[in-house]
């Protein structure tokens, strides 16, 4: 009797990791990663800067599913399974270590993304895992006596007893079409993880200048995110954005990305702090420009501007800070509205909202409930986290359990 042959469409990081666990729990079978593509794994090579966010160091599993706007409830049981320390012990035993940083995000300790990449092409190989670029899957249809019969690109057929698809975010309907062909439907495809485009030319001209915690928020919303904050030629990026981006990915492309933005420079502070920090300014350096004695934690160029566009002039000295003008600039320092005129995708994160609906899967498999013998794994599916290597722990979980599925374990 001929083994199983088992074909993985898509050669990221999903479909690697069930490629693997596939091999490594049923030897022996043949398995194929189809790429349509002249490279495996592009978005593990350009990820986190190119030191690839491997995971999160977040270990327990219902603290980890509330990193995700989409796919929060599926993914509580699979993460039971297969969570961030089974992805480090996983890594390790394959001589690639992780470290964690100060925000909890997880890289190899070589800092290098091709470690990873090269991890995944070596695992593969020594596996009998078959590995081919350049070759697109036109069409999947089930096979009359079992299994699937897949047409590719160049004309040929390839039959398969078993089908997992893995190709990413579906930023278009189309890259969704073997899904819908097969008959499952998919949540419109919208973009999760994205940069604000921001006009006010202040902003644009202290690109490069950063703070580690600020508050960005959407008013009349409950969207409100805090972390760290980037201003940009374009506008606001960095983890605050990104992740409010994520949770308010639909809300915000219904608004068409027009929208008011509300940040709070120094939110670890109250307004009657504040005011109290003026008094001792006033007190101990009243003859001193105000726009040019920042307070702690603020960056004297974001400070600056800060006081100006508050309404005081750039000669105003501590001892002449009336009590409006103290009042205005306390409003907006905490609370600095801006409009926001457009978006820009994160360059390391293509993250889209929407895919395959979860309630058409099986999570403790990864099987579809309608055709049996076809399984999913990553961001196909509509789950999506927030920024900081939680998308990646969301496909090495999914295609853990898929690959194990298909080996029958």
């Amino acid at each position: 009797m001929n083994p199983e042959r088992i074909v993985i469409v898509g050669g990221g990081a999903a479909g690697f990791f069930a490629a693997l666990a596939c091999a490594e729990a049923l030897p022996g079978t043949e398995i194929v990663i189809l790429e349509k593509t002249a490279h495996f794994l592009a978005k593990v090579r350009i990820s986190g800067g190119g030191r690839c966010n491997v995971t999160h160091a977040c270990f327990d599993a219902r603290a980890l599913t509330a990193r995700y706007p989409r796919g929060e409830r599926a993914l509580i049981a699979p993460f039971q399974q297969f969570q961030p320390s089974d992805t480090v012990a996983w890594f390790e035993q394959r001589g690639v270590k992780l470290k964690t940083e100060s925000d909890g995000r997880m890289f190899p300790t070589t800092d290098s993304s091709q470690t990873i990449v090269d991890c995944f092409i070596s695992a593969a190989n020594e596996a009998g895992v078959k590995l081919k670029t350049n070759c697109d899957v036109e069409s999947a249809v089930k096979a009359a006596g079992g299994g699937f019969e897949l047409t590719l690109a160049n004309g040929k057929k390839l039959p398969c007893d078993k089908l997992l698809l893995a190709t990413g975010g579906c930023r278009t309907p189309a890259l969704g079409r073997l899904a819908l062909s097969l008959g499952h439907a998919l949540e419109p495809p919208v973009p999760s993880l994205f940069t604000f485009h921001i006009e006010t030319p202040w902003v644009r001209a202290l690109a490069g200048v950063s703070l580690e915690t600020a508050e960005a928020s959407v008013p009349g919303t409950q969207l409100r995110e805090r972390g760290a904050l980037l201003l940009t030629h374009w506008g606001l990026s960095g983890p605050a954005v990104l992740r409010l981006s994520a949770w308010g990915a639909r809300e915000l492309h219904d608004r068409n990305y027009n929208f008011p933005l509300q940040i709070n420079w120094l939110p670890h502070l109250n307004a009657e702090q504040l005011a109290a920090a003026f008094q001792t300014c006033r007190r101990l350096q009243p003859a001193k420009f105000i726009a040019n004695t920042p307070l702690a934690k603020l960056p004297s160029r974001l400070w600056e501007q800060l006081v100006l566009a508050s309404g005081l002039a750039r000669e105003t000295r501590w001892a002449a800070l009336s009590g409006s003008g103290q009042h205005q600039l306390v409003q907006h320092l905490l609370r600095s509205e801006f409009p926001v005129t457009g978006k820009s995708l994160n360059k390391d994160e293509f993250v889209t909202c929407g895919g395959v609906r979860l309630n058409e899967i099986h999570f403790k498999t990864m099987e579809s409930r309608t055709c049996p013998g076809l399984f999913f794994a990553g961001e196909l599916l509509n789950l999506d986290g927030i920024t900081g290597g939680f998308n990646f722990q969301a496909a090495w979980t999914t295609g853990w359990l898929a690959g194990r599925a298909m080996a029958g374990i």
